[in-house]
């Protein structure tokens, strides 16, 4: 099953990536369309999956608000985050067993926390948490954060990873609804990389989740 993949060199409408990968979505259930998968970057911008509440966005007025139909609450995109969206066929995917979204989500943290590890960053899971984490002087704090949606099958949306954005951004919103927890970056834990080398690990990690979905043990 071959797979497109897309890296945008400029930084991409939200509007506008939402219809395309809707687009490429409709075509990939109706076999008009291969699988895909899309890095890139927004311009900032604050984005309220379907769980978001009102309260949790303390400056609306600092960035543009949009309203997805991704899983999971508010977050901030821009420069210096790589975003990931996979348009996946799980049903392909995962055959000749059943698909299973929380596999899924499984494989998307772990494919993070395996290419955070080639820089030498030290990531988790936390149960009951959504997203990546790191351990800092100042706490636990968040690394990644990943929001799905699923059509007949069919995935879209995705994660964002922090390599170097303007972390001052996450401070109009509530991250994700979790007051207690804040946000950091490769960069701010002293990684200071460029998208380019962030890419050629996240790719080569990726290529072999997506080549074989069992590779990966789940616990």
């Amino acid at each position: 099953m071959r797979i497109n993949w897309i890296i945008s060199d400029k930084n991409i409408n939200y509007d506008y990536a939402v219809k395309r990968m809707e687009n490429i979505v409709e075509g990939i259930i109706s076999d008009k369309e291969q699988e895909c998968i899309w890095m890139l970057e927004h311009d900032p911008i604050y984005t309220a999956g379907s769980s978001t509440n009102t309260n949790e966005i303390l400056q609306p007025q600092t960035l543009p608000i949009y309203k997805t139909g991704r899983g999971g609450k508010c977050t901030y995109h821009g420069p210096g985050q790589r975003v990931v969206y996979f348009m996946l066929d799980l049903k392909k995917r995962f055959a000749p067993v059943d698909p299973d979204l929380k596999r899924y989500v499984w494989l998307l943290e772990q494919l993070i926390i395996d290419t955070l590890s080639e820089f030498g960053i030290q990531s988790r899971r936390i149960p009951n948490l959504v997203g990546i984490w790191v351990n800092t002087t100042r706490g636990t704090k968040k690394i990644a954060a990943i929001g799905i949606r699923v059509r007949k099958w069919v995935t879209y949306h995705g994660i964002a990873i922090n390599i170097c954005p303007n972390l001052l951004h996450f401070d109009g919103i509530i991250p994700c609804g979790l007051k207690n927890y804040g946000v950091t970056s490769m960069k701010n834990l002293g990684h200071n990389i460029s998208l380019e080398l962030f890419d050629r690990a996240f790719i080569k990690n990726c290529k072999l989740m997506i080549n074989d979905m069992n590779y990966y043990k789940c616990h």
